[in-house]
């Protein structure tokens, strides 16, 4: 069995071949059950949760991924979340690769976030904000930055000490940063908006958004966290990575729970806008909103290209 530590899934999953890995399977299709989110009780501490996340080509390829989430962690220091990655051999079962899944996780969010900015973004957006500090932060913005031309990146966290830590982790991927201290003014002024954050009340206001803003939110994958209002939702064109997955986050389901939007306000998929069946964004002015939770299709994609099946 091969093992791929953080730095080689790192160096496997460079951003134009990860982008393209998974818009080429998003376009083909995979076999992908539902994903099993089990409670973990912790006492003393907020319930964690143990997410199992299986997918399979057959006889090609099959992946299933193990992610914990312990909000409790941020208090203690550590990171929120926890992952492996298991590859094994479709036709025989045989185990093939044990993967650092935390970073699998973190590239292929990002690199999902950036399929669905290549369609929704406009061409001409020059100035992008990340919201959140943790591992997420600086793989959002690489990502990002990978499909389009950046004139300035801001980086907005509680904390300004881990915003300074996320701008000099890009500084040394060659990605100028710069911290934002006003969230307000700094959401106003973006082109694109990326918020990666544990959040369960609203982060990002649609009162704050200009007209062409591009909305990616990926933070909330429960129904009780959600990072934008529901003005966000009501003002922007909906679009998600997975219909059944992106229902589970907060930022959809209490506005359809509360009779704000509809299901049928959802208006494509991530495999709807890779195959072309819909075209993206329609014109300058539009906001658009791409609401991610994760996908097990997404991991296979990283897993096929890390043990160089792609």
């Amino acid at each position: 069995m091969r093992i791929f530590d953080e730095a080689a899934v790192n160096a496997r999953l460079d951003w134009p071949g990860l982008i393209g890995a998974i818009e080429a399977l998003f376009a083909s299709g995979a076999d992908v059950p539902p994903r099993q989110a089990l409670t973990i009780p912790v006492p003393g501490g907020p319930d964690g949760t143990l997410l199992l996340m299986p997918a399979w080509l057959a006889g090609d390829t099959i992946g299933v991924k193990a992610v914990t989430f312990f909000p409790g962690n941020v208090a203690r220091g550590l990171s929120t979340i926890s992952a492996a990655y298991l590859v094994f051999d479709g036709t025989t079962g045989a185990i093939g690769a044990a993967m650092d899944g935390d970073a699998i996780t973190v590239r292929r969010t990002a690199a999902t976030s950036a399929v669905a900015a290549k369609r929704l973004a406009r061409a001409d957006a020059r100035r992008l904000l990340v919201i959140g500090t943790g591992q997420l932060g600086p793989n959002m913005a690489a990502a990002h930055a990978a499909v389009r031309a950046y004139d300035r990146i801001e980086i907005f966290g509680r904390s300004p000490d881990k915003a300074e830590t996320v701008i000099a982790a890009l500084a040394a991927e060659g990605i100028a940063a710069h911290r934002a201290d006003d969230l307000e003014a700094a959401v106003r002024q973006a082109d694109v908006i990326t918020c990666c954050t544990s959040a369960t009340q609203p982060v990002v206001r649609g009162a704050w958004l200009k007209p062409g803003t591009h909305l990616d939110l990926v933070g909330s994958f429960k129904p009780d966290m959600r990072e934008s209002d529901d003005e966000a939702v009501t003002r922007a064109r909906l679009f998600v990575d997975t219909r059944a997955g992106a229902l589970l986050s907060g930022d959809l389901a209490q506005p359809i729970h509360a009779g704000i939007i509809a299901e049928s306000d959802l208006v494509a998929d991530l495999a709807d806008l890779v195959t072309g069946r819909h075209p993206g964004r329609h014109d300058a002015s539009e906001i658009t909103l791409f609401k991610s939770v994760g996908h097990a299709l997404e991991d296979l994609a990283a897993g096929r290209l890390i043990i160089g099946k792609d």
